[in-house]
Order: C-alpha cells, then structure tokens, then sequence
C-alpha cells in the first residue's frame, strides 16, 4: 500500500464518521434549525465522498444545489412556520417504539435489496446498460422529454416547491 491509498482510506474513514455522526444528531435533536444544520454537514460530507471518488461535476452539484439551494429552502420554511428557539415536542412512547419498528424494517430491507440486486455481485450501472455513460447523456437524460426522461417529474417538482412556498408564507401570516 502506498501513502495516497492509506490517506484516501483515512479520509473515507473520517468523512464517514462526520456522515454518520452528524446523521444521527440531525434525527435526534429537538430543535429544528440545529437538524437543519447537522443536514447540512451531512450533504457537504456526501459531497467530499463525490470528490473522492473523481466526481467533480457530481461534487459540486452535492454542494450547489443541496447544501446551498435546498437548505435555503428548509431554512426559510422553518424560520417561516416555527420559532428557531422552540423545542419539539417529546413523542407519545408508543409513536417513538413505532419508529424505531418502522426504522428497523426500512433498514432490513434496504439491506435485503443490497444484497440481492445484479449490481452488487461485480456488475456496474455502465456495463448493465452496455457503454461507458457520460456527462453529455446524463444532461441529456435530465432535460429531455422522452421516455426515461426526466424534464417533466423535475419542473412537477419545483410547481410543488413553489407550493410548498407560497403555504409556508400562507401560514406565517395567519399566526
């Protein structure tokens, strides 16, 4: 093993760590502009692993529109509907056990579809289609119209947003 390998393992290591962490800090806390801030580090965390992995493109994509767009986005519809101060209220013990079921099952089926997907047996997304695939058709993919296209679910998605928007402030006034 050379030096680059054992620093890039180092690396993961510790990145994974800081994912998992602050993962976990952002589910369990109760104050909901703290879990919007653990989210953050997570998605800048997932970044470094696309920066890692030789992924420029898809690392700056990870840090400009998730940890930059959308936690603007949450910032603004929290700071909108709650008081940043406010605590959350504890859960009833039979809501939390039902999480923790719910949580439980979620986890051992993810686990289960791992497992069993082509993919994990030395298979790779490229080679199950057939050809390397590049940035060009990625782009193509999100902003076309044709079948397995994705132009039409993500304008859907931000006319959604928009609604998501226009209620927060909806409600903002109303209080």
């Amino acid at each position: 093993m050379d030096s680059t390998s054992v620093a890039n393992i180092i690396l993961y290591s510790v990145t994974a760590l800081i994912v998992v962490v602050f993962s976990v800090m952002a589910v369990t806390t109760r104050k909901i502009l703290r879990a919007a801030t653990y989210l953050l580090f997570v998605l800048i965390g997932t970044s470094l692993f696309y920066f890692q992995l030789g992924y420029q493109f898809l690392g700056a994509v990870q840090i400009a529109v998730y940890a930059g767009g959308i936690m603007v986005l949450f910032v603004f519809a929290i700071l909108l509907t709650h008081k940043p101060n406010e605590a959350a209220p504890v859960l009833l013990t039979h809501r939390s056990k039902m999480g923790v079921l719910v949580s439980v099952a979620g986890a051992a089926l993810l686990l289960l579809a791992i497992f069993y997907m082509p993919i994990a047996h030395d298979m790779t997304l490229a080679g199950c289609l057939g050809s390397d695939i590049t940035i060009k058709e990625i782009g193509r993919a999100f902003t076309g119209t044709d079948k397995f296209q994705y132009l039409l679910p993500f304008e859907a998605i931000s006319v959604l947003l928009l609604a998501c928007i226009i209620g927060g402030v909806t409600v903002a006034r109303k209080r």
